[in-house]
C-alpha cells in the first residue's frame, strides 16, 4: 500500500515544485516505484520541471471529472524507469473539482505506487484542500526568508488545526555564509520558529535553475543540491541519515525571533553541507 506525500507552501516561489520533482526522483532511484501528481490547477509547473510537458495528453483534472481513466493521464518519464506523472491542468477552475474524486484517485494510486507525491499549490485556497486529500505526510517547504518563513508557519497551524500528526519541514536555499554573516536565520532558528519535524535542508545551487532550465532534474547533476535531495528521498524510504550541522554561530536574526517568540520549542535538527 502506497503512502502519500503532499508537497506545500505558503509561499511562491520557494522550490516547492522543484523539491517534489527531485524527491520523487531520489526515490524512483532507491527502485520504489512512484508517481507524482500536480494538484497546481491553472498554475501547472511539475511538468515543464520534469521536461515532459509536449507528452500530455489528459490532465488531472480531465481523471477527475470521468473524462478519462487515470492510466491515460500517466506519463512515465523515460530516463528514469520508476517514476511517473499525472500533470496538471492550465485552464480549468479547481473549484469545479470534487475533493472525494481526488480521494478515490489516491486510493487507486496506493495499489500501484509506493509513493504518490503531490505537488501543492502555493497558499490556502481550494487547491490546498484538494491536495491534502488522502494524504499521509505533509511536507511544507519554505525557504530562510522572514516572509516565506512567516507563510510557512500559517499552512502550519492550518494543518495542525486538521488534525494532520505526520508534517515535515524542508528548507530550500540554505546559504551559510549569510548566516555567518549575521543576515539569515540558521537552521535550529527556523526550527524553533516553526515547530515541526526537519527533514532535510537543501542548499543554495545555481544548478537547479540551469537544470529547470533544461527540462531537467537536478538529480544526475553531480551537484551539491543533488546530494541533499538524495538524503531527504532515503530519510523518506526509511534509512537514518543524520542531519549534521552546517555552523554553530547565531545570527542577529536568531537573537531577535528568539526573544520575541520564547513560546516556540523544536527539535533543532540540522541538515549538512559546506
Amino acid at each position: 500500500m502506497g503512502e502519500v506525500i503532499t508537497f506545500t507552501s505558503g509561499k511562491g516561489g520557494v522550490g516547492k515544485t522543484t523539491s517534489t520533482a527531485n524527491v520523487g526522483v531520489g526515490l524512483s532511484l532507491l527502485d520504489k516505484k512512484v508517481i507524482l501528481v500536480d494538484t497546481d490547477i491553472g498554475l501547472r509547473n511539475l511538468d515543464v520541471v520534469m521536461g515532459l510537458e509536449n507528452r500530455i495528453l489528459y490532465n488531472l483534472v480531465d481523471v477527475l471529472k470521468g473524462k478519462c481513466r487515470a492510466k491515460q493521464a500517466i506519463i512515465k518519464d523515460k530516463r528514469f524507469p520508476n517514476l511517473s506523472i499525472i500533470p496538471s491542468s492550465c485552464t480549468k477552475d479547481p473549484g469545479s473539482v470534487d475533493p472525494g474524486k481526488m480521494k478515490e484517485l489516491m486510493m487507486d494510486l496506493r495499489e500501484d505506487y509506493d509513493y504518490i507525491l503531490v505537488d501543492s499549490p502555493a497558499g490556502i485556497e481550494q487547491g490546498f484542500q484538494l491536495a491534502l486529500a488522502h494524504t499521509d505526510r505533509v511536507v511544507v517547504v519554505t525557504t530562510p526568508q522572514i516572509a516565506a518563513i512567516h507563510d510557512a508557519d500559517c499552512v502550519l497551524q492550518i494543518l495542525k488545526r486538521q488534525k494532520i500528526r505526520d508534517i515535515n519541514l524542508l528548507i530550500n536555499g540554505f546559504r551559510s555564509q549569510l548566516v555567518r554573516d549575521g543576515d539569515m536565520l540558521d537552521v535550529p532558528d527556523i526550527c524553533e520558529l516553526l515547530d515541526a519535524e526537519l527533514l532535510g535542508v537543501v542548499l543554495e545551487d545555481e544548478n537547479i535553475i540551469i537544470a529547470q532550465n533544461h527540462g531537467t532534474p537536478v538529480m544526475g547533476q553531480h551537484s551539491v543540491s543533488e546530494g541533499c535531495y538524495q538524503n531527504i528521498a532515503r530519510r523518506i524510504a526509511g534509512e537514518e541519515i543524520p542531519i549534521p550541522d552546517y555552523l554553530k554561530s547565531k545570527s542577529i536574526f536568531s537573537r531577535f525571533f528568539w526573544k520575541h517568540n520564547p513560546s516556540k520549542k523544536a527539535a533543532a535538527s540540522v541538515e549538512g553541507g559546506k
